[in-house]
C-alpha cells in the first residue's frame, strides 16, 4: 500500500470537510469512512457502527459530562465574587498587587471546573471590570487572564486530561496527580512575570488603600471557604482512593448544586440552563471522541501509524528533538483546531513513537496539555482569545498581542519539565 496517497487522501479529506464548515466529529467519521472503503477490506458501516457504540458507552467517559455540569453550576454562582473578596486584602503588599487575583483566582477556580473557557470566563466576568475600576492597565489584565485561564486545562479536575486518558488508555487518576506541580509551576511563573513587569513599571500600578489589619483580612477570608471545600472533596476523594474520577465528578456536582443552592443561586432555570448547557457541550466532545475512535481504527487497518512512526524514527531525531517537533507540530496545529479536537486527531498516530522514544505516557500527556495551552491563546483558533475578545469588545489581534508573554512562559514551562521529569512524575509515583 501507497502510504503517501493514503496521507494525501486523510489530509485532503480533514481540510476538505473542515473548510466546508463540516462539524469536526462528522469530519472524522466521514475521513475514517472514506479510508477504510478505499484501502481495506473490512466492511467501513459495521466497523463504523461498532467503534462509536464503544467509544460512546466507556464507563471512563462518564466523568466528562459530570465534571463539565459541575462547571456550568459554578459558572452561575455566586463563586467568583467570593474568591476576590476573599483574595483581595492578601495581596496589596505584592507587586502587581491585584493584578494577582487573575492568575491565584483562576488557579482557584481551575481546580472546581476543568475548563479553560469557563475559567476565563468566570474570573473575567470579576475582575476586569473590577481591575479596571481601580486603574489597571488594560494590557496586563487582558494578557494575564488570557493566560491564566489555561491553568483550566492543567490543574485537575480537566476535561482534557479525561479525553486523553481514554484515547491513551491511561489512568486518569494519575494524570490527575501529575497536574498539581505543573499547574503550580505554571501559575508561579506568571506571577513572576507580574511582579517583574510591575518593578519595571511602578508607575502603571496604581497604588491601593489597604487599610485593613490582620483580623479584618482573616474575616475576608471566609469567603474563600466554600470554594477550598469543594476542591477538597473532589481531589481529595481521588488522592485518598475514596472515589474513583467519575465517582468523584458526581461529587463535584452534588457539592457544586449544594454550594449553589446555600449562596441563593440555585433557582429551577438555573438548574436547567446549567444542565442543558453541560448536554450541549458534552454532545460536542462525545461526537468528536466517537469519530476519532472510528478514524484511529481504520488507521490502525491500514497501518498508517506504523508507517508514519517509522518515518518519524528515520528522521533519527533525539528524545528532545521529537519533543521539540511535536511541540511545534501542536503549536502550529493548534492555530487551527481546539484542544479536544487536537488530542483525539493526533494520539492514535503518536502514542507509538512517543513510547518507541521512551516518553512515559502520563508526561507526554501533561507535555501535550502545556502545549495545547498555548493554542488557547494562539490566532486564529484561540479560545480564550475569543472569550475574552466577546466579553472586552476588543480586537483578536489585540488580545493575542498582550497574552504573547504567558504564550513564552509556558514554552519556559515545557523546557523546565523535560530536564526536570519528576516535576510531573513523582507525585503519581509516591501517591497511591
Amino acid at each position: 500500500m501507497n502510504e503517501s496517497l493514503v496521507i494525501i487522501v486523510l489530509l485532503v479529506s480533514i481540510f476538505g470537510f473542515l473548510g466546508a464548515g463540516v462539524w469536526v466529529g462528522l469530519t472524522l467519521s466521514g475521513c475514517a469512512w472514506l479510508t477504510m472503503a478505499l484501502f481495506s477490506s473490512r466492511p467501513a458501516g459495521d466497523a463504523m457502527s461498532l467503534t462509536i457504540w464503544g467509544a460512546s458507552s466507556s464507563w471512563t467517559l462518564t466523568a466528562l459530562p459530570l465534571f463539565l455540569w459541575m462547571g456550568e453550576i459554578l459558572f452561575r454562582s455566586r463563586l467568583s465574587t467570593d474568591l476576590f473578596r476573599g483574595l483581595a486584602p492578601w495581596l496589596n503588599r505584592l507587586p502587581g498587587k491585584l493584578l494577582h487575583t487573575n492568575i491565584i483566582g483562576c488557579a482557584i477556580f481551575a481546580a472546581v471546573s476543568g475548563s479553560s473557557a469557563a475559567t476565563c470566563a468566570t474570573i473575567g466576568k470579576m475582575t476586569i471590570p473590577e481591575l479596571k475600576r481601580r486603574g489597571y492597565p488594560d494590557d496586563q489584565v487582558l494578557g494575564t487572564l488570557a493566560g491564566a485561564g489555561t491553568l483550566g486545562l492543567l490543574i485537575p479536575p480537566s476535561i482534557i486530561m479525561i479525553v486523553y486518558g481514554v484515547a491513551a488508555n491511561v489512568s486518569i487518576s494519575r494524570l490527575f496527580i501529575a497536574g498539581v506541580i505543573p499547574g503550580i509551576l505554571l501559575a508561579g511563573l506568571f506571577m513572576g512575570y507580574i511582579i517583574v513587569w510591575s518593578l519595571l513599571h511602578p508607575g502603571a500600578i496604581p497604588s491601593e488603600q489597604n487599610t485593613m489589619n490582620f483580623r479584618q483580612k482573616i474575616a475576608e477570608s471566609r469567603y474563600l471557604i466554600p470554594v477550598v471545600l469543594l476542591i477538597v472533596a473532589v481531589l481529595g476523594s481521588i488522592y485518598t482512593g475514596i472515589a474513583t474520577a467519575t465517582e468523584a465528578a458526581a461529587v463535584g456536582v452534588v457539592g457544586s448544586l449544594i454550594l449553589s443552592s446555600v449562596q441563593g443561586s440555585m433557582s429551577w432555570a438555573t438548574f436547567k440552563e446549567s444542565l442543558l448547557g453541560a448536554t450541549r457541550l458534552y454532545c460536542m466532545i462525545a461526537l468528536i471522541l466517537a469519530g476519532a475512535q472510528f478514524l484511529t481504527l481504520a488507521m490502525g487497518y491500514i497501518g498508517l501509524p506504523r508507517a508514519l512512526a517509522e518515518w518519524i524514527a528515520s528522521l533519527g531525531l533525539s528524545q528532545f528533538g521529537l519533543v521539540m517537533a511535536l511541540m511545534v507540530f501542536f503549536i502550529i496545529l493548534g492555530c487551527f483546531l481546539d484542544g479536544i479536537s487536537m488530542v483525539v486527531l493526533t494520539i492514535g498516530v503518536l502514542l507509538p513513537t512517543v513510547q518507541a522514544a521512551g516518553l512515559d505516557l502520563v508526561w507526554f500527556g501533561i507535555f501535550l496539555i502545556f502545549v495545547i495551552e498555548m493554542a488557547q491563546i494562539t490566532p486564529p483558533v484561540g479560545f480564550n482569545l475569543f472569550v475574552l475578545s466577546g466579553m472586552t469588545k476588543k480586537e483578536l489581534p489585540y488580545i493575542a498581542r498582550v497574552s504573547m508573554p504567558m504564550f513564552f512562559l509556558m514554552i519556559v514551562g515545557v523546557m523546565m519539565i523535560y530536564w526536570l521529569p519528576d516535576l510531573v512524575l513523582w507525585l503519581p509515583q509516591n501517591v497511591r
